[in-house]
């Protein structure tokens, strides 16, 4: 059986043209955004980045890859990236389209946010109970 990061390694080297690189880019801005992200393989074939929690998620489809952030509604958006979902009460996307580029600098700052809200939100349930988590 494989890791989930040989899982996603496959499904890069896979994807044709460049819905892969795009791929492989976003990954490494979220790997070098938060050096401590958890790479997951969730539901039959989706690469999952988490860290306290689901921080986002990534499909490569026909026209586009998407970027998903779990709880997307609730993190500054500076950079004004988030170009899908944008009614919802909590997942925001990003939909990267063939020859646009990559904004690298508020994708970083944009995965760091959605790591904090986690953080924070981990910490405030576990005083609302009395423990203590590092």
């Amino acid at each position: 059986m494989m890791s989930a990061s040989e899982n996603i390694d496959d499904l890069i080297s896979n994807l044709t043209g460049w819905r892969g690189k795009t791929f492989a880019s976003i990954r490494r801005i979220i790997r070098d955004a938060d050096p401590e992200m958890v790479e997951e393989w969730k539901w039959m074939g989706t690469p999952v980045w988490s860290h306290y929690g689901i921080v986002c998620l990534a499909n490569a489809l026909k026209g586009k890859v998407k970027l998903t952030f779990s709880e997307g509604a609730s993190v500054p958006d500076p950079g004004r990236l988030f170009n899908n979902g944008l009614e919802g009460k909590r997942w925001r996307s990003i939909d990267f389209h063939e020859g646009v580029g990559i904004k690298e600098r508020p994708l970083k700052i944009l995965v760091r946010s959605a790591v904090a809200y986690n953080r924070a939100k981990v910490k405030a349930t576990v005083s609302a109970r009395g423990g203590s988590r590092k």
